[in-house]
């Protein structure tokens, strides 16, 4: 039973990473073409965020009907690391690899279909402030998700509205410096169509900062949240005659 729960969560993984990649560029596509709003058009830039924010509460509910399909590796990661050691490894050398090649896979049918709809995420700055940008923003999010986890336990729409508006909040204080992407597995699959997928830029600013703010995120919540325990009353045992 456990080896179809896991290749179920890969396929999941598959899916999601997939469809994720797809998704956004369609919301471009009907925002910008379809509507025919301008690039910095404010009416145009709100109904986007705003159709955004519907298409993460739409993952979500795929994440929570495939029972734990994911999109992102992060979000897998820092799950793992708090976990045993052989779910640990099933992230790291399954599930992760699976959400990377889902998005290539997303991103080549996409450049078939729409040649002419960019390159993806884009490095604006040194890679030292990309970087940076990457892990303050990864290490924000993954503090977020682990407080709703553990303080808001069960409401799913009180969790996936928090957790919606703060990922779009970081991504649009981030999209001019790297786009703000919080997601090494979709960068991967534009940088992999592009051939620039084992450049020096999206290894450390993609990969390894987000990593490291994820692990860092993690182990700065063990430390300033430590679970709370629960004294058992005593039960004072009497004397029999």
């Amino acid at each position: 039973m456990a080896a179809v729960g896991g290749r179920r969560l890969l396929v999941s993984d598959f899916m999601l990473s997939f469809m994720w990649v797809w998704s956004s560029v369609l919301i471009k596509i009907f925002v910008h073409k379809i509507l025919g709003y301008g690039a910095h058009d404010l009416k145009g830039e709100i109904l986007r965020y705003g159709i955004s924010i519907g298409n993460m509460f739409f993952f979500a509910f795929l994440a929570k009907a495939t029972k734990g399909g994911a999109y992102n590796p992060l979000t897998i990661l820092s799950s793992a690391i708090s976990g045993d050691f052989s779910n640990f490894l099933f992230t790291v050398g399954a599930r992760i690899p699976v959400q990377v090649l889902g998005s290539i896979y997303g991103v080549r049918l996409i450049l078939t279909a729409f040649p002419e709809i960019g390159r993806g995420p884009r490095l604006n700055v040194d890679i030292a402030r990309g970087a940076l940008t990457e892990g303050v923003l990864t290490f924000a999010i993954v503090i977020i998700s682990q407080g709703l986890s553990r303080k808001i336990p069960g409401s799913f729409l009180m969790k996936t509205w928090i957790s919606s508006v703060s990922k779009l909040t970081l991504h649009m204080l981030g999209s001019d410096l790297t786009g703000g992407c919080m997601n090494p597995a979709s960068v991967m699959g534009w940088a992999f169509a592009l051939g620039e997928h084992i450049s020096k830029e999206h290894l450390i600013v993609y990969w390894l900062a987000p990593m490291e703010a994820t692990l860092a995120a993690v182990w700065a919540f063990r430390v300033i949240v430590r679970p709370e325990k629960f004294e058992t009353p005593k039960v004072k045992s009497g004397k029999s005659d």
